[in-house]
């Protein structure tokens, strides 16, 4: 079995600094809370690794399955509940693909593939959230 370890360091009022295998990030909360907007929030920073996650798992799956595109991107878009603690109860996730000649057959099956069966940032958000998935395509 795995183990991920993350190390966060109080930098001071609400900022923190947590080192990562891959780096550090620093986290910080809007100055209405007593932060100084000089960092990453930490449910922003959920969105982000469920982007980073099936992100990895899509580049991954273009280049083995030999399809052509310029590029693609992901955004990600959470709503949060309004009692406390807040979390995030629907989870709206947009893949951008952009290229002539775009295969949409392929480009949905790869989509899929991450979704349903290698990301798994994505089957935790789906234990706590509902989540949405669209595929655009944006032949150039």
């Amino acid at each position: 079995m795995a183990t991920h370890h993350v190390t966060t360091k109080w930098l001071g009022d609400m900022a923190f600094e947590a080192t990562n295998p891959g780096g550090k990030i620093k986290m910080d909360s809007d100055p209405e809370y007593g932060g100084h907007d000089d960092g990453l929030r930490p449910k922003s920073m959920m969105l982000a690794s469920l982007a980073g996650c099936t992100g990895i798992d899509i580049a991954s799956l273009i280049k083995k399955m030999k399809v052509d595109i310029d590029t693609f991107s992901i955004e990600v878009e959470g709503d949060l509940t309004e009692e406390h603690p807040k979390y995030y109860h629907t989870v709206r996730v947009d893949y951008h693909f952009y290229g002539l000649n775009l295969d949409e057959t392929k480009l949905q099956k790869i989509v899929d593939l991450s979704v349903e069966k290698y990301c798994g940032v994505m089957e935790m958000f789906r234990h706590f959230a509902k989540v949405e998935v669209r595929i655009l395509y944006h032949p150039n």
